[in-house]
């Protein structure tokens, strides 16, 4: 500590001194304390209380009993801080009865504390001749006030996190002439190599994403340019109402929408709950799930939830308060909803459902027709199952041509590119699975349909396969005893059956089979 920042008159022995916020030392005064009590009862009681003898001596009589508190804990003499002081000073303005002079002084640190630090936060901004280059061509100074803000708010309430480290880190990554999209880039990729360091930089990353999707949703729905989390609250309800007309202006949004009370259902969003997401969450619903116009997003998280509360409530009595309810379950991560639902509820083509299981009956119409439903299917978000067990085996007799089958594996070929071609609402892929029972006569192909060796030709690399197993294999599995194999075709009723019934069964086309019947 050096002389310049010491009043030697506080260095006596015996004396208590008082740390400055600047550092300095200074003698315990204890008139500043009078003043400053006297202060905050004039910002209450105003210009007469200055007059007021009953002002005078609580006072003179507070300031007394603070000097005394600090003379107790230090009778020896010795240092105390600033802060240490005014809270001495809030709870003896308390305890005397004087709650609304207190509360008022509670409010008047904490406002002189948030210019002190946008002060300082100011003074430690980077200065940078980083120009950013906007979508008309203009030029602009990078403006280190806002990314200042945004950085904070992102790692704001997460321990372990350092927003100074990700502006340092993310500066280094720009240039003169940087595009405005190119400095959120960069803060979003900067904050996501951290991630490895503590798992709160995923919040932070999620929250730096948040900026980009709020720029780009505003801007398209004419409600603002860019805005801070802070802005949200606000801004919101008016996003919501923006984004239902035009929705339903672009045919991307069910008309009915517009009959919900919008004004009502926008004060419900909340914008605080946009910081529950992570990073991973947050850009699988960018990339795949917010509704988007000429790749453009036009939604918002909380925008989102509401459109497919909004979608589900549609046809409820008291719609506003279901699609709220909902809402409040979504948005919260108590509930949510499957990927279909998410995708489609409240737009013109409301297909919730997750999963489609079809059985491909034995003929060629039957077949082509299965594929078509596949493919229908599939552009609307669901995933298929088909049951292919009825479909007859290689080799088998075919009357209307006098030929034989090629049996299932030829087909599947097609159900598998045909998944490839027609992906899951333009976006997933699609999800198909091919169900075989064990006895079927093509069991063995199947089997090897999505192994990587041997004919391409007879391989089904994009989709999934099941196989159905009944407890007699198993059963002859563990007797170490054969397994017959049918082609569908000549056992019609097998595959209907289950259980004891099938066994019976089973065993009387078995005795057919040795004796040449089948």
């Amino acid at each position: 500590m050096n002389s310049d920042t010491i009043d030697m008159a506080a260095m006596a022995p015996g004396q208590i001194r008082v740390i400055k916020r600047n550092g300095t030392v200074v003698s315990y005064d204890v008139d500043k304390i009078n003043v400053a009590i006297t202060k905050a009862f004039l910002a209450v009681e105003g210009g007469t209380a200055a007059a007021s003898n009953r002002i005078h001596d609580t006072v003179a009589q507070l300031a007394e009993q603070i000097t005394a508190i600090f003379k107790r804990r230090m009778p020896s003499g010795g240092t105390i801080h600033i802060e240490d002081i005014q809270d001495q000073v809030e709870l003896a303005l308390m305890r005397s009865g004087e709650q609304k002079v207190a509360r008022d002084y509670v409010l008047y640190r904490e406002q002189r504390a948030q210019l002190r630090a946008e002060k300082l936060q100011a003074e430690a901004l980077p200065e940078t001749d980083i120009h950013v280059v906007l979508d008309d061509g203009t030029r602009k100074p990078l403006d280190m006030q806002r990314l200042h803000t945004i950085v904070n708010e992102a790692c704001e309430s997460l321990e372990s996190v350092s927003a100074a480290e990700i502006l340092d880190e993310a500066l280094k990554n720009l240039y003169d002439g940087v595009s405005a999209s190119e400095v959120n880039t960069s803060l979003v990729m900067t904050a996501r190599t951290m991630v490895e360091k503590d798992p709160n930089y995923s919040y932070v990353t999620a929250r730096l994403l948040l900026d980009n999707i709020r720029a780009e949703a505003l801007e398209f729905l004419a409600v603002a340019p860019s805005a801070t989390q802070a802005d949200m609250q606000q801004l919101y309800g008016k996003a919501l109402a923006a984004y239902i007309e035009k929705g339903i202006e672009f045919e991307l949004l069910a008309p009915e929408l517009a009959q919900f009370d919008i004004h009502q259902l926008g004060q419900a969003l909340d914008a605080n709950r946009d910081l529950q997401f992570t990073y991973l969450g947050l850009q699988t619903l960018y990339d795949r799930y917010f509704i988007h116009k000429d790749e453009v997003r036009i939604e918002l998280p909380q925008v989102f939830f509401m459109r497919v509360a909004m979608g589900l409530a549609m046809q409820e009595d008291d719609k506003n308060a279901r699609a709220i309810e909902f809402y409040n379950l979504l948005s919260s991560f108590d509930y949510m909803s499957s990927t279909p639902t998410l995708f489609n509820a409240g737009t013109l083509r409301p297909q919730l459902s997750s999963c489609y299981l079809t059985t491909v009956p034995d003929n060629l119409d039957g077949i082509y027709n299965a594929i078509h439903d596949n493919a229908m299917l599939s552009k609307w978000a669901g995933g298929l199952g088909n049951d292919w067990t009825p479909v007859r085996a290689l080799g088998a007799y075919i009357k209307g041509t006098n030929g034989k089958s090629q049996g299932v594996v030829p087909f599947l070929k097609v159900v598998n590119d045909t998944a490839v071609a027609v992906n899951q609402g333009g976006k997933r892929k699609g999800a198909v699975c091919a169900y075989l029972e064990t006895w079927h006569l093509d069991i063995e192909e199947f089997l090897e349909l999505r192994k990587n060796t041997g004919d391409d030709r007879r391989r089904t690399h994009d989709m999934n396969t099941a196989n159905w197993v009944p407890d007699l294999f198993m059963k002859r599995v563990f007797e170490d005893k054969e397994w017959t194999l049918f082609t569908p075709n000549d056992t019609p009723d097998l595959h209907d059956l289950y259980g004891a019934a099938f066994e019976t069964r089973y065993e009387a086309y078995e005795q057919q089979a040795d004796a040449g019947e089948i």
